[in-house]
């Protein structure tokens, strides 16, 4: 045996050996090989015809390892838990839990040590689940591939494959690697789920695209992930692993998410009360040291103070509010992956969305059948039936459409039919022919074919019982209205025949060739489609009404979308195709993308810049996909959504899963994250206005009161207490108004709202603490009273503290009027009872005492129930003064 001459390493194509150049892109070096011819293929990857060598290719192996997807670099326990614990809220809950154990408040400490549990938990479990995404496109990779090594045909495991592998495809075989084409016969190869195109493409060696802006549409290069419809071929291996077009997909699906804008919300809430807090707690240690002298018990209170302005309970506020979302959406049929989406889904203001399997049915039928004037025809669909019945080998996807639309009864006259002849498809002609023995005795060829390569066959044309020539002037016309089909982005095929007597041929010669598809007669046109699931229209039109815009962004052509688009109802003047996106800078896709409704001809990659354009212009996106193409775009958005019939990887991408046809649950959901994300802006609300008022009160008390305004330990229990009441948010009604349209964390609009409703309960804290000091006497501290009064006025306080911030819940969950145009939840109103209940009958009990309090004076309940109507009344002015002037 001759040993095969040594292979040198082009730089062009492995720079790993040569590091002094850089790493060319995957999509350049796909380019290049397309526009080679053969000969120069095989001398650009240093191979040849017979394959690699077993040593060459172990070689190769060595130096640029497996064919394998993105290697499994998901982090460790370890890890995931330090990324779960830096989070300033987790911090500094740990720092006020660490100290309330070291002085003996182990009630604080025991609360805080689980508010961080279930933060961590959460996140933990969220960031183990992220990486999940690249080990389903690693299983996607087939298990064997027919590869030439030694000059001759081998099984091995597709991880074994390397650049310059030069393997065999037949139908039904998965595309092993990122691969050119070098010899095929009738090759068709289905690459929807990279592109989104509903029908199978033509692959061949020779490159009709050359000039493509896009890789995909390439026709002499097969993609990893695709697979074959039919036919067969002879490929080369370009790229292998992380290299492919795929690979690179797996690996901008490990890369970690972008905070979505419910963390960028959240993260705002947490360093505004922060803020507060590094101003409030110093300011109140110092002053209350200097004027009570005791730097102990100022320390303390000044602790205290800290874990009452800690918004601890928003954790567990967030979480139940998702987890009842998440329960009301599993109702619809909806799975909710990942909790934080379902805000997410609320505040959407763009839908940007994937056409096949989305709002298609992913399902191609024949749409039309008529004459040459584009009026309905019968006879044309019996012929096309008659023709995909007796072909023979695999049928694809638009034989079986037409063998599906059994409405005109074609198939019931195929037991009059006898197959004489078959003249089989290839890419030269283009055109498919069978002959069949007519119930009359004749022999009757019917051949159907891309118009353009029907026409030039044709001597004549049929309409309305009459056969006319085909000239010059019959054709052009002719031509305009197929055209006129594929403008509306109908895949067409011609079809044609042609009657004549029977043939007898001796021996085993076929009596009919290629060269009898001619004098046919043009009898009309069938067109097919994968027409809109039957919500689609109704869904898009209510997303529309509740401030959604949707836009389609598909690997599929500009035709077919257009068609698609109009049908749904979505405007199509504006129009950007994936050539121009590969063009623009981040700028000027963001510009395009606020006034696109259509995105066409794009890649993966492409569509996942497009998300980020619109993410940069501070929309909350949503993207809703099914295909392994969809997933980069699925991980970029706020909020990733799949529909059943999806990929493993879309599925696995996706925050949350449609699990019926029906796309008008993603609006039921959309209105769903809008009552979360409404409940969780009232908890977010009251905690920050009522810590920024606490911040005066605090600070008022401790500068002229002389004593502690409240013990650290009964700051504590109006704390506990004041969590309680809220933990029935959650359960709260919406007003429609408020989730009429999409609406977005705003830190300026919380600022406005903390600033001007807070101040309100400090200006009643004042009046309660004057009633204090002057109605009941207070300010007496000599020796015998000073207990006596300090403790009256903390408890009196303490109860119209607790009583106010209860009550106020019920002004601030709303924008109307109160118990009067807008009611509360049943569980709330109860919990509000309670509270205040608990309020006011704690000083009287054993409890109160343990905690510090005195029985109140009779005259005390008439001051503190007027008190309570004058800031009811106060708060809702100031409320209504700041949305007439469209502050909040």
């Amino acid at each position: 045996m001759r040993t095969a001459p040594p292979v040198v390493f082009p730089k062009e194509l492995f720079p790993a050996i040569h590091r002094e150049k850089p790493r060319i892109s995957v999509s350049a070096l796909v380019v290049e090989a397309a526009a080679l011819d053969v000969p120069g293929v095989y001398a650009k990857l240093a191979t040849r015809a017979g394959g690699l060598t077993s040593a060459e290719a172990t070689d190769r192996l060595a130096r640029y390892g497996l064919n394998v997807l993105a290697k499994d670099h998901r982090p460790g326990l370890l890890k995931l838990l330090w990324r779960a614990v830096l989070n300033p809220l987790v911090v500094l809950l740990a720092v006020l839990a660490s100290i309330s154990f070291a002085t003996g408040d182990a009630r604080a400490g025991t609360m805080m040590l689980l508010m961080i549990a279930l933060s961590v938990g959460l996140k933990l479990i969220q960031e183990s689940k992220a990486s999940n995404a690249a080990a389903k496109l690693k299983a996607m990779i087939s298990v064997t591939a027919t590869v030439l090594r030694d000059g001759a045909a081998v099984e091995i495991p597709v991880s074994r494959l390397a650049p310059g592998d030069v393997v065999q495809l037949a139908a039904g075989d998965m595309i092993p690697g990122d691969v050119r084409i070098v010899s095929a016969k009738d090759l068709f190869v289905i690459q929807g789920a990279l592109t989104g195109e509903s029908f199978p493409v033509e692959k061949s060696e020779v490159e009709r695209n050359a000039g493509a802006g896009t890789p995909v549409s390439l026709t002499s290069i097969a993609y990893l992930g695709t697979s074959v419809e039919s036919g067969s071929a002879m490929a080369v291996v370009i790229a292998t692993g992380k290299d492919t077009y795929l690979g690179g997909m797996a690996e901008s699906l490990q890369e970690p998410a972008e905070p979505t804008a419910f963390d960028r919300g959240i993260s705002q809430f947490t360093w505004l009360m922060l803020r507060f807090m590094l101003v409030m707690v110093p300011l109140v240690f110092v002053i209350n040291g200097l004027t009570k002298g005791g730097w102990g018990q100022a320390f303390f209170f000044a602790l205290a103070v800290a874990v009452g302005l800690t918004p601890e309970m928003l954790p567990m506020i967030v979480t139940v509010c998702l987890s009842k979302g998440a329960v009301a959406m599993g109702r619809r049929k909806v799975i909710v992956k990942r909790l934080n989406a379902i805000q997410n889904l609320g505040a959407m203001d763009v839908l940007c969305t994937d056409k096949t399997g989305t709002l298609t049915m992913d399902r191609v039928i024949l749409e039309r059948h008529c004459d040459v004037m584009l009026r309905e025809s019968d006879r044309v669909l019996s012929l096309a039936y008659v023709n995909s019945h007796f072909q023979t080998g695999l049928k694809n996807v638009l034989d079986r459409a037409v063998l599906a639309h059994t409405e005109t009864h074609a198939h019931a006259f195929i037991p009059e039919y006898a197959k004489v002849d078959e003249i089989p498809f290839d890419f030269k002609r283009r055109v498919m022919s069978v002959v069949v023995r007519t119930p009359g005795g004749m022999d009757l060829l019917i051949s159907k074919g891309a118009p353009e390569a029907i026409f030039p066959k044709c001597a004549s044309f049929e309409l309305d019982g009459q056969f006319l020539p085909m000239d010059h002037e019959h054709i052009e016309n002719l031509k305009k209205e197929y055209e006129r089909l594929s403008a509306e982005g109908f895949r067409v095929l011609a079809i044609a025949s042609k009657e004549g007597p029977v043939r007898v041929v001796s021996g085993d010669a076929t009596p009919y060739g290629k060269a009898d598809e001619c004098d046919l007669i043009l009898n009309g046109y069938v067109a097919f489609l994968d027409p809109p699931k039957e919500t689609a229209t109704a869904a898009i039109k209510a997303l529309r009404a509740h401030g959604v815009a949707v836009k389609v962004v598909t690997g599929d052509n500009d035709l077919v979308a257009r068609k698609i688009c109009t049908e749904v109802g979505l405007a199509t003047e504006f129009v950007v195709l994936g050539d121009a996106v590969e063009n623009m800078t981040d700028g000027e896709l963001a510009d395009a993308a606020e006034n696109a409704t259509l995105f066409a001809r794009v890649s993966p990659s492409h569509k996942q810049r497009i998300i980020k354009a619109l993410r940069s212009r501070k929309h909350t996106v949503g993207f809703m996909g099914d295909g392994i193409n969809d997933a980069p775009a699925l991980h970029a958005a706020d909020v990733g959504i799949s529909v059943d019939t999806a990929v493993d990887i879309a599925k696995e991408s996706a925050d949350m899963i449609l699990l019926e046809k029906s796309l008008l649950v993603l609006d039921e959901g959309v209105m769903e994250g809008r009552k979360v994300f409404s409940n969780i802006i009232k908890y977010v609300r009251m905690g920050a206005s009522s810590n920024f008022g606490n911040m005066f009160s605090v600070l008022g008390a401790s500068i002229f009161v002389p004593f502690l305004p409240m013990l650290p330990v009964q700051i504590l229990a109006n704390n506990l207490l004041y969590d309680v009441g809220q933990t029935t948010i959650p359960t709260d009604s919406v007003d429609p108004e408020r989730i009429a349209m999409p609406r977005q964390w705003d830190i300026r609009e919380l600022t406005r709202f903390v600033v001007f409703i807070g101040p309100c309960s400090s200006i009643f804290d004042y009046t309660t603490y004057l009633v204090m000091l002057y109605v009941f006497h207070c300010w007496d501290t000599s020796t015998p009273a000073a207990a006596h009064s300090a403790s009256l006025f903390q408890t009196g306080w303490f109860v119209e503290s607790l009583l106010t911030q209860t009550l106020i819940i019920h002004v601030i969950r709303t924008n109307k009027i109160p118990f009067l145009q807008s009611r509360s939840s049943l569980p709330v109103l109860i919990m509000t009872l309670v509270i205040m209940v608990v309020g006011v009958a704690i000083p009287f009990t054993p409890i109160g005492g343990y905690l510090g309090f005195t029985e109140l004076p009779g005259l005390y309940w008439p001051i503190v129930a007027a008190t309570l109507v004058c800031y009811v009344v106060t708060t809702q002015l100031v409320k209504m003064w700041l949305l007439r002037m469209k502050w909040i």
